[in-house]
């Protein structure tokens, strides 16, 4: 069985820093992908981080420079924000879907549609 739950969600102010944390079972298959989404109220979850099984990482544009997203063998997979905006606030979700390659993880919400989605952790930011 495939779970998990998000945490590390709080409030901070703008240029500050929380760091994220999706503990999931995903790590028991060869290939994997773990991504990170944010949704706001009422909108489709957008991608913003994700991590294939050899560690490697990828980044939408506009998070690339202040978000780290990295993974250990406690089967847990963390994203590492750094220089928070308010326009990061959001819902932050983990998404741990079985792979079958170790290519670079796509970002895109399709890619995702059989993953294994938390309930979120909210990150809110204050200017």
């Amino acid at each position: 069985q495939v779970q998990q739950m998000e945490s590390g969600g709080g409030s901070a102010q703008a240029g500050g820093s929380l760091t994220l944390s999706c503990p999931h079972s995903v790590v028991a298959y060869e290939y994997y992908c773990v991504g990170w989404f944010r949704r706001d109220p009422g909108e489709r979850p957008e991608g913003v981080a994700a991590i294939n099984s050899v560690g490697r990482p990828t980044y939408v544009d506009n998070v690339q420079g202040r978000f780290t997203i990295s993974q250990d063998n406690t089967k847990t997979t963390y994203l590492q924000m750094t220089n928070l905006k308010p326009e990061d606030t959001a819902l932050s979700t983990c998404a741990a879907a079985i792979w079958s390659r170790t290519d670079p993880c796509p970002t895109s919400l399709s890619s995702y549609t059989g993953a294994y989605w938390g309930r979120g952790t909210q990150v809110t930011v204050s200017s």
